[in-house]
């Protein structure tokens, strides 16, 4: 069964930079879109960055111009480089397909921005 791990998240200050990292299993990575989600307390998941299998990415307004989605199909992993962190960008971030298999959701890794 694919798993998919997350990685890199910590305490980091407002304006400091993260990069996440996201191992699967199997060759899920290569084979379908991939997306970085985050759900902050009391808020509901969200899509923030997403790739596509021929490499287009997208992103939520909120992180445009902040964050990067990229993926190596060789070693099964998606990363999420993150820049000018603010604290709302503090949530346990995920990754998964896109559209999210409910099946594929892991533990997630927590990002927290804060002085």
């Amino acid at each position: 069964q694919v798993q998919l791990v997350e990685s890199g998240g910590g305490l980091v200050q407002p304006g400091g930079s993260l990069r996440l990292s996201c191992v699967a299993s199997g060759r899920i990575v290569s084979l379908n879109a991939m997306g970085w989600y985050r759900q902050a307390p009391g808020k509901q998941r969200e899509l923030v960055a997403a790739i596509t299998r021929g490499g287009i990415t997208n992103y939520a307004d909120s992180v445009t111009g902040r964050f990067t989605i990229s993926r190596d199909s060789a070693r099964n992993t998606v990363y999420l480089q993150m820049n000018s962190l603010k604290p709302e960008d503090t949530a346990v971030y995920y990754c998964n397909t896109d559209p999210a298999l409910v099946h594929l959701w892991g533990q997630g890794t927590q990002v927290t921005v804060s002085s």
